[in-house]
């Protein structure tokens, strides 16, 4: 007798399931018209503009950008401008760094009328400015204090339209930070200058950085303020933007578009540092 065996169904094998395709953005049409108007409106006020003024001082080839830069007079008002303003630009890190712990943490009479003067230099006008400091400064300073037409003008210039910068990025996030975390550190024998070095500074990094860049930033291209109160003295007092106006009066636009782009190179330079900066100080904390 013989067993005649069913043939088995043949084996299926499952495979890995296809991979589905994240899509690389998540805009609807409502969206996709927004950010569409945003580049366009974005392209017109700076990247359209931007492109002008570097094709302008390209026009005339890397000799006669190389000349325009390293005009002797030139030179040394970008010297004086750089110069100036980083080292402004670090007081107000630490000046302004402070200020803001002063504002958050304390508790003291004339803590509203502090806030409102901080805010002074956003909406004074720069001429303004320079006429309160030329008063104050100037030949007949109350005083005692004459630093016009002084390489110190330029300092001063700068300090006072760059305050609130570091201030008003540093408060609100000086305002969320946790208390309780520097607290716990604190009972776990962490002296302050150790809690404020691992805990409160890697917080504050991103914002003082952000801070020292629109300092820096405003520094580089300050005119107004200094128009009264530095006399624009050659290879002492005078600045890029003074410069880059005199180029334009004689009409030489092409070495004002050199001028003006090193300053935008420069200017890019110091945030790239300062985001670096800022991202090793927050990830040792």
């Amino acid at each position: 007798m013989s067993v005649q065996l069913e043939p088995r169904p043949p084996r299926l094998t499952v495979g890995p399931a296809p991979r589905r395709r994240t899509p690389s953005h998540n805009l609807t049409r409502t969206s996709g018209i927004g950010l569409g108007l945003t580049m366009a409106w974005f392209s017109l006020l700076v990247l359209i503009p931007l492109a002008a003024v570097v094709a302008t001082a390209a026009a005339g080839g890397p000799d006669g950008f190389w000349r325009a830069v390293t005009n002797e007079q030139t030179a040394a008002a970008i010297r004086i401008t750089v110069l100036a303003a980083l080292s402004v630009t670090l007081v107000n890190v630490v000046m302004g760094t402070m200020i803001a712990w002063v504002l958050v943490r304390d508790r003291f009479p004339g803590k509203a009328l502090l806030e409102m003067v901080i805010d002074i230099p956003f909406a004074l006008p720069t001429i303004v400015a320079g006429l309160v400091l030329l008063s104050l400064y100037g030949n007949d300073s109350p005083l005692g204090l004459q630093l016009a037409n002084t390489g110190w003008s330029v300092y001063l210039a700068f300090l006072f339209v760059t305050l609130p910068f570091v201030v008003r990025m540093v408060q609100p996030v000086l305002e969320e930070l946790d208390q309780e975390v520097e607290e716990a550190a604190a009972s776990l024998g962490a002296s302050r200058l150790t809690t404020f070095r691992r805990i409160v500074l890697p917080a504050l990094a991103p914002a003082i950085a952000a801070g020292a860049a629109l300092s820096f930033a405003r520094a580089v291209g300050e005119y107004g303020s200094l128009v009264l109160l530095s006399g624009n003295l050659p290879f002492e007092s005078e600045v890029t933007s003074v410069r880059i106006l005199s180029a334009i009066e004689n009409d030489n636009r092409a070495t004002a578009a050199a001028i003006a782009t090193l300053l935008l190179v420069i200017s890019l330079l110091v945030i790239v540092v300062l985001d670096v900066v800022q991202r090793r100080v927050a990830r040792r904390g």
